[in-house]
C-alpha cells in the first residue's frame, strides 16, 4: 500500500514540476518573440555607425567603414569612420579570413577582405551589435540579446586589432572565384548591409553568426555550393570544410595550406614603416 502511495507521489510531483517547466519556457519563449530589433539605441563605440552601400556603375561607395587605429592592448583606440569608394572591376582578391581567439579550437572568428587594386583592402564581418554595457557570450546570444551586425572596416584595424592588439593566432586564406563570383559577393554583402541598415535583425549563436551568416551570401550567389555541415557551425574547423570544398587555394595540401596561412607572427613584427595589409602577406604564396 505504501509502496502504491509512494508511486502515484512521485508521478504527481513529476507532472507538477513538467507543468511549472512548460509555463515557465512557454512565457520565456512569447517574451522573446515580442521583443523586436532595434536601429536606435546607445551603441559601444566600435559599432557605433552602421555602413551604407551606394551604386554607380561598377563603382560602390559605403560610408561608415570603420577605420579604427587600436592601441597595443586594445582598451584604447583612436575612433575613425570614413567613407571608401571601390571599383568591382579593380577587385584582385577575396581573403578568407579565420581569427582563432581561443585556446579551444573550433572557437573563432571569421571575416571577408576584398583586396582592390589600387591598394584598398575592404573587409566585412558579420558580429554582434552591442549596447553600452553589454559583453557578448554564446548563451546570451541565443536569446535574442544581441543584433546582427555587419561590420565595413579597413582591414588595418579589423585584422590589426587581432593580430597586434589582441594577440590571436590569425590564418589568411586566398579564396578561389568562378569569373565574375567576386563582384556578386561583393554586391551581395552590400545588399546585405543595406538590408540590415533598414531592417535589423537578431544575432544568433548557431542560426546567424559570423560564418554561417557568409555561408549563406554565397549559397545566395551560387545555390548549394556550401552544403550544411557541422563544421560551418564551429568556425574554427571551417578551414577544413572550404579547403575540401575548393573554396579557398591549395598550398601544398591541407596541412601546409594551414601552416603558411598563418599571419600574425608576421604582424607582430610590423613597425608602421609599410602599408599593413601587404606587409603580413609579403611570405603568402603567390596567385
Amino acid at each position: 500500500m505504501l509502496r502504491d502511495i509512494a508511486f502515484w507521489v512521485i508521478i504527481f510531483s513529476g507532472l507538477s514540476l513538467l507543468m511549472l517547466f512548460t509555463k515557465v519556457m512557454w512565457k520565456r519563449y512569447t517574451h522573446l518573440k515580442s521583443l523586436e530589433p532595434g536601429l536606435d539605441k546607445e551603441w559601444v563605440e566600435d559599432c557605433a555607425h552602421h555602413g551604407v552601400a551606394t551604386y554607380k556603375g561598377s563603382k560602390v561607395t559605403i560610408k561608415n567603414v570603420r577605420d579604427f587605429t587600436w592601441s597595443s592592448d586594445s582598451k584604447d583606440r583612436d575612433p575613425k569612420w570614413i567613407d571608401s569608394e571601390v571599383d568591382l572591376d579593380d577587385i584582385v582578391d577575396i581573403w578568407y579570413v579565420i581569427d582563432h581567439f581561443h585556446k579551444i579550437k573550433a572557437l573563432a572568428h571569421t571575416m571577408i577582405t576584398f583586396e582592390f587594386g589600387d591598394g584598398q583592402f575592404i573587409s566585412f564581418s558579420f558580429e554582434t551589435r552591442r549596447e553600452v554595457g553589454e559583453r557578448y557570450h554564446p548563451w546570451t546570444g541565443l536569446w535574442r540579446a544581441y543584433e546582427l551586425y555587419l561590420l565595413v572596416a579597413t582591414e588595418r584595424d579589423a585584422l590589426h586589432l587581432r593580430t597586434n592588439a589582441r594577440k590571436h593566432k590569425v590564418h589568411l586564406y586566398r579564396v578561389q572565384t568562378p569569373p565574375g563570383k567576386d563582384k556578386a559577393l561583393f554586391n551581395a554583402l552590400c545588399d546585405r548591409l543595406n538590408s540590415l541598415a533598414e531592417k535589423p535583425e537578431w544575432y544568433h549563436t548557431f542560426g546567424k553568426t559570423c560564418t554561417t551568416s557568409i555561408v549563406d551570401q554565397v549559397n545566395l550567389i551560387t545555390p548549394g555550393r556550401i552544403p550544411s555541415m557541422w563544421r560551418t557551425l564551429l568556425p574554427g574547423h571551417s578551414a577544413k570544410a572550404a579547403w575540401k570544398l575548393k573554396l579557398i587555394e591549395d598550398w601544398g595540401g591541407y596541412e601546409a595550406t594551414v601552416a603558411a596561412s598563418r599571419v600574425d607572427e608576421r604582424a607582430v613584427t610590423w613597425d608602421g614603416g609599410e602599408e599593413y595589409s601587404r606587409y603580413i602577406r609579403a611570405h603568402l604564396p603567390p596567385k
